[in-house]
């Protein structure tokens, strides 16, 4: 572990304690040995002159809902000082009280909600507080004899606190065996099976202090064998076994999630352990982290379905057993999953989440495999960790996530997806809540999206080869198919049926209609195990209303048409629906060059504006407008539609 402080970035802040506790916040938070996706805390306490000229210090703590990594000055909320010590002082103070309290105590109405933890920061008499879930001082104290280690390595300059629930408890506890202490006589707290806490007036002592303490436990585990998790090779990736995976658990979840495949060499290995099932059965590595990850994962064997439903069951025992008849069952479902040889499974609804979960899930595969080393991992016990996973405090946490959009956890792909209509699909999909994996032949098509809700993949959708291996890492990263938009195709250079070169001819039907084909094949049996599986195929105004020199792309767009028709009734019986959009005069896209519009406008003595609106309507018809369609089509509005063509060209006299 090694310091991140630089003299010259803290110079920069002069002295404004509240800019340096952001800054030294996010030295902590931008290492996931310390703290991850919103864990810890951290504090700063400053003298403020309020509104009637009075002098009073403010404790300035981390606010509920920000993250470490990149927060910022209001995500401090400011409390004074005087009322967390009266607090302090009480016997008793319910969990409702204290944030209440708390609240009322804050100088700004409008920050954020106070740490749990504001009362412990605010009984610690320095200026700088840091509290870190530190991965590998939490691995020592999970461990038999774990007090006894943590001495061992820190000897009298470390304060060993017991387990207690954070909040008020852990604040009384704190101050009860801290009245008679000599607080400079410490480097700071260890709290065993929780974190650590470091403090100073001085912020890069406290930092550097928090860097030290876990540093000698880093070097102790290493000094003892407990070296990370090594392995060679990948997972291997069954692509239906995880699908399937992802369906059931999202069936007991009661919506659709999205599952992340960790097939990385050391997942692949702990997945392979002759004991996982054993040791995984015993707790995450901290309590802070069950709200997120639940007490244990699923193991899958080779009935996934039998698996979840032990595991659904254990988890209605461990909820009985500890239940006071004050809490309700939350959901049964697995956060992540071993699977032997292939790794671990993440689940979650967003990506966000889910990137957690494997995030939380990994530094818990490491921190396992290390206290094995010492004795045996040995997290807190089941009561406290129901405790944990239903307090009120923690469940509030989960409650603001607000309203999911429409097509949260469902998972679309999207050929043809560099540019027009297929990258517009992209983007209306993620705005519905969906993830989306889209193919293209062009190589910009691997950096086009930036948002971590897309996969570009570069593909040819004529080789099967590519089309099976887009599929596989689209089932790693997002963990099933439920939605296709099949649109990859060309539009020939015109030919009249005399002069068609046959090449010309089989190249047109081979990417616009036989690649659609194969891709669909190979995609059923991910849509039968899908959520509310549908598919769009983006055909053309051709096909109601062909022209002369078209019968290329004519032809083979009436193909694909009939393909979509048979697949609806092929697939109805299976749940998977299938609709056909004909789009016409769609203009924004690569083929429509300026000097094209131009040229052909000037063709019909029109302008390039009349030109682009010459429909029923005079609307100009956009790859958005063909996209929105297609979501809207994959969507409930269409739930009870299928084998529908339906045509979006403003109005198109011929069609009509």
């Amino acid at each position: 572990m090694k310091s991140n402080w630089k003299d010259s970035e803290a110079k920069k802040l002069k002295g404004d304690l509240l800019k340096l506790r952001v800054y030294t916040s996010r030295l902590l938070g931008n290492n996931e040995d310390l703290v991850m996706h919103g864990g810890g805390n951290t504090s700063v306490k400053i003298k403020e002159t309020n509104i009637f000229g009075e002098e009073e210090e403010v404790l300035y703590v981390k606010g509920s809902g920000w993250d470490l990594a990149t927060i910022e000055a209001p995500g401090f909320a400011p409390v004074k000082l005087s009322a967390l010590h009266r607090l302090a002082q009480l016997d008793t103070l319910s969990d409702v009280d204290m944030v209440k309290n708390q609240r009322m105590a804050m100088t700004n109405p409008s920050a954020p909600n106070p740490s749990v933890e504001a009362i412990l920061h605010a009984i610690i008499p320095y200026t700088f507080v840091d509290h870190t879930h530190a991965d590998a001082v939490v691995t020592v104290t999970n461990t038999p004899g774990g007090k006894k280690r943590i001495q061992e390595i820190y000897g009298d300059k470390i304060l060993i606190i017991p387990y207690v629930m954070p909040g008020f408890i852990l604040a009384k506890k704190i101050y009860e065996m801290t009245k008679n202490i000599d607080w400079d006589s410490i480097d700071g707290m260890v709290l065993m099976n929780h974190g650590v806490f470091t403090f100073h007036n001085d912020p890069k002592i406290s930092y550097e202090k928090m860097i030290s303490i876990v540093d000698a436990s880093e070097k102790y585990l290493k000094k003892q064998g407990a070296n990370a998790i090594k392995g060679k090779g990948k997972g291997k990736i069954d692509g239906l076994q995880i699908a399937k995976l992802r369906k059931k658990v999202s069936e007991v979840w009661n919506k659709p999630v999205l599952a992340k495949l960790d097939r990385s060499a050391s997942a692949k290995t702990f997945s392979e352990l002759s004991d996982v099932a054993k040791i995984t059965s015993r707790g995450p590595l901290t309590p802070d982290h069950i709200i997120r990850t639940k007490r244990t994962p699923m193991m899958v064997s080779d009935s996934p379905k039998k698996d979840l439903e032990q595991y659904v069951k254990n988890y209605k025992a461990y909820y009985k057993k500890y239940n006071t008849g004050e809490q309700t069952l939350l959901d049964q479902a697995p956060r992540w999953a071993i699977v032997p040889g292939s790794g671990v499974v993440s689940f979650g609804p967003t990506v966000k989440h889910t990137r957690i979960i494997e995030d939380i899930a990994r530094h818990t595969q490491r921190a396992i495999f290390q206290a094995e080393h010492l004795g045996g991992w040995k997290a807190l016990g089941k009561g406290d960790l129901f405790e944990m996973e239903y307090w009120s405090l923690e469940q509030a946490k989960l409650k603001k996530a607000g309203k999911p959009k429409s097509m949260q956890g469902k998972v679309a792909i999207v050929t043809g997806a560099a540019s027009g209509i297929g990258k517009a699909c992209v983007e209306s999909l993620i705005e519905q809540g969906a993830v989306v994996t889209g193919l293209d032949i062009a190589p910009a098509i691997e950096g086009m999206f930036p948002q971590k809700e897309a996969l570009g993949i570069r593909c040819d959708v004529t080789s099967e080869k590519q089309l099976k291996k887009a599929i596989d890492e689209t089932i790693a990263t997002f963990g099933g198919i439920d939605m296709l938009v099949s649109n990859a195709g060309i539009f020939p250079k015109s030919a009249r049926i005399a002069d068609m070169d046959g090449k010309l001819w089989d190249k047109s039907l081979e990417l616009n209609v036989t690649s659609h084909q194969r891709l669909l094949q190979l995609l059923i049996p991910y849509l039968e195990v899908g959520f509310d599986p549908a598919v769009v195929i983006i055909a053309s105004k051709n096909v109601p209303a062909p022209g002369p020199g078209a019968a290329a792309y004519s032809v083979a767009k009436a193909g694909l048409t009939q393909l979509g028709r048979v697949a609806a009734m092929e697939l109805g019986g299976k749940g998977i629906r299938v609709n056909i959009i004909h789009p016409n005069a769609v203009y924004d896209t690569a083929i429509w060059t300026d000097e094209v519009l131009q040229a052909r406008a000037k063709h019909y003595g029109l302008t390039v504006k009349e030109y682009k609106t010459n429909n029923m309507l005079k609307v100009e018809v956009t790859s958005r407008d063909v996209a929105d369609l297609a979501t809207a089509m994959l969507g409930k509005t269409f739930a009870k539609i299928t084998g529908a063509q339906v045509p979006i060209d403003g109005g198109n006299e011929r069609v009509i």
